[in-house]
C-alpha cells in the first residue's frame, strides 16, 4: 500500500461504530474494517455490519471509494470462556457495583490486540474505535485511561507507534446522533436507524423510532434515550 493517511476501524455494525465509520471515511483517505465473531448473543450484528458497509458505500460514493478490505476475526474462544449475558442466553442483571452482566471481561483489550495485529500486516498504524466513557454501560475497558495503557503496550510490543482514535469518547448518545447528522445528514441517520444493530438480545422484530431492538436491555435503553434527547 502507498496510501499514508489510512486507518483500521473496529466495526461491529452498531450505532457507535457506524458513526465512527463515517467519521473515519471523512477524515482518512483509506479505511479498512475489522469485525470480531466471539459467539456473542447478538450475533445478528455480524450480518448487519455487512449491510451498513454496503449502504454507506452506496449512499456516499466519495466515501465508498475510500473503503478497503473488511476483515473478520474468529474469537470464539472469548465467548467460550466468558460467562456473561452477552455470551449466554441468561437474564441481564446488575451486580452490586452497578456493572451489567453484559460486561465481557477483557473484550476491548483483546479486540485492540487483534486489530493491531491485522493492522500490522496491512501497513496501518491508526486504529479507530467507538469506545465512550461519557454515556455508556459502565464497562471499565471503555475508559480512556484503560485504552491509553493498552495502546502503549501494543506500541511497545509491536515496536511501532500505534494510535487509537475514539471520536465518541466524550460524547453522549445524543451527541453521537448529532455527529452522525453532521457527517452524513439525514441519509446517514436513516442508515443507522434502519440497518445498524445495538440490542444485546439480538432482537430485530420491533422497529422503534430509534431503530430495532428489544427496548429493554441496557443497549436499547441508551440508544432510545440518546435518540429522544437528540430528536427533542
Amino acid at each position: 500500500m502507498t496510501i499514508s493517511n489510512k486507518a483500521l476501524i473496529l466495526f461491529s455494525g452498531g450505532q457507535d461504530s457506524a458513526t465512527c465509520l463515517a467519521w473515519a471515511l471523512e477524515n482518512y483517505d483509506y479505511v479498512e474494517t475489522v469485525g470480531f465473531n466471539y459467539e456473542q448473543r447478538h450475533a445478528i450484528e455480524m450480518q448487519c455490519r455487512k449491510v451498513v458497509l454496503e449502504n454507506i458505500a452506496s449512499a456516499f460514493p466519495n466515501w465508498g471509494t475510500k473503503l478497503g478490505k473488511d476483515h473478520i476475526v474468529d474469537l470464539s474462544a472469548l465467548g467460550a470462556i466468558s460467562d456473561t449475558s452477552l455470551t449466554r442466553d441468561v437474564e441481564i442483571t446488575m451486580d452490586d457495583e452497578g456493572l451489567p452482566s453484559t460486561f465481557v471481561p477483557g473484550r476491548n483489550l483483546i479486540f485492540l490486540n487483534f486489530a493491531a495485529a491485522v493492522a500490522y500486516r496491512r501497513g496501518i498504524t491508526t486504529l479507530i474505535g467507538g469506545m465512550c466513557e461519557a454515556d455508556f454501560s459502565g464497562y471499565p475497558d471503555c475508559r480512556k485511561e484503560t485504552l491509553d495503557a493498552q495502546m502503549q503496550a501494543i506500541s511497545l510490543g509491536m515496536d511501532k507507534a500505534y494510535t487509537l482514535e475514539t471520536p465518541l469518547m466524550h460524547l453522549s448518545k445524543s451527541g453521537a446522533w448529532a455527529l452522525a447528522e453532521k457527517l452524513g445528514g439525514q441519509l446517514l441517520i436513516d442508515i443507522i436507524l434502519e440497518d445498524s444493530h445495538s440490542c444485546y438480545k439480538g432482537t430485530r422484530g420491533v422497529r422503534f423510532d430509534w431503530g430495532y431492538g428489544c427496548g429493554e436491555c441496557p443497549a436499547c435503553e441508551l440508544r432510545a434515550k440518546g435518540w429522544a434527547d437528540y430528536s427533542a
